[in-house]
């Protein structure tokens, strides 16, 4: 038994050494299959992916998001993801860094989108949650909400909903909330 465990430490050192002593970083199911999905990303003109961390932490990106038809025409959203080890067997994990006046995005970023919970599945992908939230903007549903308020004005009054959302774009006050400019 000792002896094995000899022959794995040679083994490293030996692999070590050959690799100009950087240690081989081994990656986990989750990064390859995140890696194979980000190079086959078909994403819309109005989506950008950016890697803040550098292109070497690939499990934690940011979306850029600008709506190009409905309520949202004209604003610049951007999304966080970080990515589990066990991808695809888990949902990313989605916040929106840009605050909203949004029924399916509450103040504090948190993205109501069926695939980020219940419906999510391992053979869904990043493309597919980007799709996703890029359908939030272009037909945002008030029956699923986290922003009650946003979802009740979209339901009962389309057209105070879409003054509300330019007033928010543009920087100012809905409610008690103040949205930053996103345009």
């Amino acid at each position: 038994m000792i002896k094995l465990f000899k022959v794995k430490e040679k083994q490293r050192e030996l692999a070590e050494n050959a690799s100009a002593g950087a240690p081989v970083k081994k990656q986990s199911a989750g990064e390859l299959r995140l890696h194979k999905d980000i190079s086959e990303l078909n994403l819309p003109k109005s989506c950008a992916i950016q890697f803040p961390n550098g292109n070497d932490d690939l499990m934690n990106f940011e979306v850029t998001i600008r709506p190009d038809d409905g309520y949202y025409l004209g604003g610049k959203f951007l999304f966080s993801f970080n990515v589990s080890p066990i991808y695809p067997h888990e949902a990313p994990k989605v916040k929106c860094k840009t605050k909203v006046y949004h029924p399916n995005i509450d103040l504090e970023g948190n993205v109501c989108l069926n695939i980020l919970r219940e419906d999510w599945k391992p053979v869904l992908n990043i493309n597919t949650v980007i799709y996703g939230l890029y359908h939030l903007f272009t037909e945002p549903n008030y029956e699923d909400p986290l922003n009650q308020d946003a979802a009740a004005v979209l339901r009962d009054s389309p057209k105070l909903f879409e003054s509300n959302v330019r007033r928010a774009m543009a920087g100012g006050y809905v409610g008690q909330s103040f949205f930053p400019r996103c345009m």
